[in-house]
């Protein structure tokens, strides 16, 4: 058959040159480059013929069995001739879109624009190797006119939704607001978790802590907190109504304040300390189930700092050049050439004892996955090590992870022995617990939650000495503590994610699009990890909640999607499902039309929060979030910062930032140099310095914003003349000869090359950071967290060893890095002077009586 041609098109150039290695050269293979038509984005998209058309503002006829109005991008119209050309002479057109809805709806379009005269197969894979690519080939069927369907369902129903409500965000709260179908869901988990921190009281609570040592033995100090007073349980956070700040149940607990601990404290000082019982049992700890596209995200975002489009993103590479199965997926399941694959490779590095004597499967948990298809793991029959992928940064991060948690299932259950001692002190109980590893098991490659499995051991692990029931004790300290409560925590995108799944929101391909689109339009900003709802973002909600409820409820938009699948197994009726959704007589379409007389704009744009037990109202505009306070004929606005948080919004910041609006801007002092006044203003972003006022000679004064943590009201003269002093230019870069800046920002300090952004690290000073210092930082790789810790000594290549190592500075102390492998530094070699003399021989042997343990 060689003297046939063929062509296979598939999304991207990265899969095309992938797949195009495993074919002979009559396979022309080619990228459409993502979709190649769409509903239209703007009125400039739609034909000059149909413009006059009503329904084209939707981009959908919903009189005309809700058909859609397709258009091809003027990107994509060059593609389409392309591939129109390399059509003419094959024999045979196979489509290789990815396997899921989206990658059929692709094939679909393909298919329908290139109206090929020559046969078309669909093939399908789950990895792209050699052997996988082949096998497609061989088991080729038919576009599947159901997915399509589904897929074409779901972005009708995304385009109704949001193009209906969004007009009426726009008159009701603000221009260029929007609605979207399952973002306003997540967005509604996050503004919830705001209200619940709003409603918090907090409460305070004491104990004591306590370390102690056996009577013959002031070297084994160990850690022992207060349980119980007279027989009655000590109180602790979780005793605590959130909403009341009050106990639950004030006769099941003792609650001690300040006075009572520390006179306890004193009390027992010179009582006899003695164990009263000793437990001790062992339990075991099984692996977590391999990725599938929600857990992916989760782990990622918690142990690298990825967000959730940047793990699709990269994980999208990653299987496209070949390395994992195909990432998005609700099915933790294995296949057996992957299980073969693990059990082997776990065998090869840990050897017999660590591998699970039977072989662990696993099942989706998930309503509606599909076991046909994967987990997200490393591809094919034998899995490529992180060290010979060749990948870096966070592609090796992210495969690394992958690959560590595909091995783990497979490996044996880590053994692990409890201990619970509890103490008696005059009246007072105290208890303390201690965990040993008895075998790590699946440990040793991958633990939950932590990026590097040495240390996480010895992080879990805390010995306690050898003690039995009488034995006397000494307590070398007695600490009264004073705790409170925490209001509930805010969402994180691993956490969200999870909680979307949990509720049935969105579906593997959604998640990172969910949280993408809510931070993009402002609805959420992130500080550090936490994803805060801005009051622009809980004006929509509140809107939606108040007139749209059942569209935000989390059930029915569960159900939607359930809708959606049963609609890919044709198991329900599209058309029916369009119309009773949009045309019903409860339909959005009727719904909006008379929810538009009843909604008052000025009661849409106002959040009523009560803090304290005062009332605040919050006002929402095109500028951001504002107050008023009305004296008399007077009105006094004043914007609210925007890193002010909803629920950490009190009284007396809204009460200072009136006064401060009202009287106007007092200077704090001048520049030495200008001989200017020098003002701390606060607006839309937060507190600025401002050199000089606003003339028409000088409309717009030099400003620079406040150092991250410092007050407004304390700041210096001197501070803010360091301030104004950014950026600084340190000299020019030694490759382009152009300046290089160091300068204060929204986010924090930074260095500036040629509109290269690198922030500063924690140990650089802003004043002090130098042109060298600022260069290494604008080389290391954009969004890259440093992994592992200071390098101490760097041994290149250990030929016993036959691999790079290093030793490295870690939270527990000094450990030694071979490969993949850390390996903790004995007592006796953890000195800096011990290791700067140390040799590759005794680096060897330490490595290679590990390896024996």
């Amino acid at each position: 058959m060689a003297d046939k041609k063929y062509l296979v098109i598939v999304e991207s150039p990265t899969k095309a040159k992938t797949i195009r290695k495993f074919l002979p050269s009559n396979y022309i293979v080619e990228a459409s480059m993502g979709h190649i038509r769409d509903l239209p984005q703007s009125a400039s998209d739609i034909p000059a013929a149909l413009k006059k058309e009503e329904w084209t503002k939707l981009g959908v006829n919903v009189e005309e069995n809700f058909e859609p109005l397709y258009i091809v991008p003027k990107d994509k119209k060059k593609i389409i001739t392309d591939l129109k050309a390399k059509m003419k002479g094959v024999d045979i057109i196979y489509l290789a879109t990815d396997e899921d809805r989206e990658g059929e709806s692709i094939s679909w379009h393909l298919l329908e624009l290139l109206k090929p005269k020559v046969p078309v197969k669909r093939m399908v894979f789950h990895e792209i190797t050699k052997t996988a690519i082949l096998k497609a080939l061989k088991e080729t069927r038919d576009v599947d006119e159901k997915l399509v369907r589904a897929q074409e369902t779901r972005r009708i129903l995304d385009r109704l939704y949001g193009y209906t409500l969004s007009p009426l965000i726009w008159k009701k709260i603000a221009y260029g607001l929007s609605a979207g179908r399952v973002q306003s869901t997540g967005l509604k988990m996050i503004c919830e978790r705001e209200r619940e921190r709003m409603r918090f009281k907090r409460s305070v609570y004491w104990d004591i802590k306590a370390q102690v040592h056996p009577e013959k033995d002031r070297k084994a100090l160990f850690d022992a907190k207060l349980t119980s007073v007279k027989g009655g349980r000590v109180a602790g956070g979780k005793d605590f109504d959130g909403l009341t700040g009050k106990l639950t149940d004030e006769k099941k607990v003792v609650l001690l304040d300040e006075k009572m601990s520390k006179d306890l404290a004193k009390n027992i000082e010179k009582a006899a300390w003695k164990v009263i019982s000793v437990e001790e049992k062992t339990f075991n700890s099984k692996p977590a189930i391999p990725f599938i596209t929600s857990t992916l995200q989760m782990e990622s975002n918690r142990k690298l700092g990825m967000s959730s489009k940047d793990t699709m993103r990269t994980a999208q590479r990653l299987y496209e050049e070949g390395l994992i199965t195909y990432m998005r997926t609700d099915s933790p399941n294995l296949s057996q050439e992957a299980i073969n694959a693990a059990r082997t490779m776990v065998v090869e590095l840990y050897g017999k004892n660590y591998l699970n004597p039977e072989v662990r499967q696993y099942q989706a948990k998930t309503k509606g996955a599909q076991e046909a298809h994967e987990a997200i793991r490393p591809a094919g029959a034998e899995f490529t090590h992180p060290e010979k992928t060749g990948l870096s940064g966070r592609e090796l991060q992210l495969y690394e992870l992958i690959w560590k948690r595909t091995m783990a299932t497979q490996m044996k259950e880590a053994e692990k022995a409890s201990m619970t001692i509890k103490i008696e002190a005059g009246e007072a109980e105290f208890s303390s617990s201690g965990t040993r590893i008895l075998f790590p098991g699946f440990l040793r490659v991958y633990v939950e939650g932590s990026d590097d499995p040495e240390a996480a051991l010895e992080d879990k692990e805390v010995i306690l000495p050898v003690l039995k029931k009488g034995d006397l004790l000494k307590a070398a300290v007695i600490s009264p503590e004073h705790h409170e409560t925490k209001p509930p925590a805010r969402f994180t995108e691993a956490s969200i994610v999870q909680s979307l799944e949990k509720e049935g929101v969105g579906r593997p391909s959604t998640y990172a699009s969910i949280i993408g689109t809510i931070l993009d339009r402002g609805y959420v900003r992130k500080d550090g990890s936490a994803l805060i709802p801005t009051f622009t973002g809980m004006a929509v909600i509140q809107l939606l909640e108040n007139h749209f409820e059942h569209l935000v409820d989390y059930s029915f938009t569960s159900e939607m999607e359930a809708s959606l699948d049963k609609i890919a197994y044709g198991e329900e009726d599209w058309l029916k499902y369009l119309t009773k959704f949009y045309k019903g007589k409860t339909g959005l379409a009727k719904r909006v039309e008379e929810q538009d007389k009843k909604i008052k704009p000025e009661e849409s744009r106002t959040i009523h929060i009560t803090k304290d037990g005062k009332d605040m109202d919050i006002k929402v505009g095109r500028f951001g979030p504002y107050v008023v306070e009305i004296n008399g004929k007077d009105e006094v606005h004043a914007s609210i910062p925007e890193d002010i948080a909803p629920a950490d919004l009190d009284p007396e910041q809204i009460k200072e930032l009136i006064k401060t609006h009202a009287e106007g801007p007092k200077p704090i002092g001048k520049d030495p140099k200008t001989k200017q006044s020098i003002y701390v203003l606060v607006g839309r972003y937060g507190a600025y310095f401002q050199l000089g006022e606003v003339t028409d000679e000088n409309p717009k004064p030099k400003r620079a914003s406040l150092p991250k943590g410092k007050d407004p009201k304390t700041v210096t003269v001197d501070e803010a003349v360091q301030a104004l002093s950014l950026p600084r230019e340190l000299g020019l870069h030694p490759e382009t000869k152009k300046p290089v800046l160091a300068n204060n920002g929204r986010f924090g300090p930074y260095v500036m090359h040629e509109g290269n952004f690198r922030s500063l690290k924690k140990e650089d000073d802003l004043h002090s950071v130098d042109l060298k210092r600022a260069v290494e930082l604008l080389s290391e790789e954009k969004g890259a967290s440093r992994r592992g810790g200071k390098v101490l000594r760097d041994f290149g290549l250990v030929a016993k060893l036959k691999k790079k190592a290093q030793v490295l500075d870690g939270k527990y102390g000094p450990y030694i890095k071979v490969g993949t492998k850390n390996i903790t530094l004995p007592e006796d070699k953890r000195d800096p002077k011990v290791i700067e003399k140390m040799t590759e021989a005794e680096l060897a042997s330490i490595v290679l009586a590990a390896a024996k343990k």
